[in-house]
């Protein structure tokens, strides 16, 4: 493998994203539409058509095709480790042409915007390093709407676990149809401030109807996914009974003065995809 041969698969895993939503969300939404009547199931029928459309003709499936997020874990010892963020970069440039991808990075003072998707500290990147030479890479594009609607709370750690539950559904439910529901929401538990969002944002990962492997978080995954949908707010705001396709959570030890908490909203659009590059240099993209 040849660094233009990595970035000729980012590139390629980046228009995956943007043009074929995976298997498991559009399963869990094939559900809601089975679920839902009335306005809810036509605003399902309208999403799963343009989901259609998309992946017969290659464009993307939304005008937002949102800033590009990866989240890494590579190698120590992997080959191409002090050139992955240059090639990443150039991925996204060239990307944004050939997808092609609405320019979506802007300077917060001067409103300048570059045009390719790149900039100060864009494309987001989270770094895990770990033992071995192979590396995956997780792709997922975050469009604004749903970007907007992220939060961060501070809890007192009195209020406890009925307190995150509280938290958590009251501004799921204030989102009302702002982040194009019906959502995936993550949930970062503890740390500190950042991490707790950056944890939540992680959870996007996992896959849809994937749960937690400690029992008592996934069941708690599964009372917060059934409290949001019983609030009604449905399918972009109309009212029904999916308001969120799935819950995710995750989290890190906390200090015994503070209880972050960090929730991450995606909206119907759960882009992902991922490249793998195993030590002898294949590259696959999933």
């Amino acid at each position: 493998m040849s660094p233009k041969d990595l970035e000729d698969r980012l590139v390629l895993a980046i228009k995956r994203a943007e043009t074929q939503l995976p298997d498991d969300v559009v399963s869990a939404l094939e559900k809601a539409h089975e679920i839902e009547e009335g306005s809810a199931k036509v605003q399902i029928e309208a999403i799963l058509l343009n989901i259609k459309v998309s992946r017969e003709t290659g464009a993307p499936m939304c005008q937002d095709t949102g800033i590009q997020t990866f989240f890494i874990e590579a190698g120590a010892d992997f080959p191409y480790l002090g050139k992955l963020e240059n090639i990443i970069t150039d991925a996204v440039k060239r990307a944004s042409s050939e997808v092609p991808l609405r320019p979506n990075t802007v300077n917060p003072f001067t409103g300048k915007n570059p045009g390719n998707n790149v900039g100060r500290y864009v494309p987001y990147i989270t770094w895990d390093i770990v033992k071995g030479e192979e590396c995956t890479i997780h792709l997922m594009p975050k469009g604004g709407g749903s970007e907007n609607m992220c939060a961060l709370n501070m809890m007192s750690p009195g209020r406890g676990i009925k307190g995150l539950k509280r938290i958590v559904v009251d501004h799921i439910v204030s989102c009302e149809g702002k982040p194009c529901p019906p959502t995936v929401v993550g949930v970062g538990v503890g740390g500190g401030a950042d991490l707790s969002l950056k944890l939540g944002k992680r959870s996007l990962l996992r896959d849809v109807g994937i749960r937690h492997p400690e029992p008592h978080i996934a069941e708690l995954e599964e009372e917060l996914l059934e409290l949001i949908n019983e609030s009604g707010v449905g399918p972009m705001g109309v009212g029904g009974k999916t308001t969120a396709l799935d819950v995710h959570i995750e989290y890190a030890h906390r200090h015994p003065a503070s209880f972050p908490i960090g929730i991450a909203v995606q909206c119907w659009a759960d882009r992902r995809a991922t490249v793998k590059i195993t030590k002898d240099g294949r590259v696959e993209v999933i």
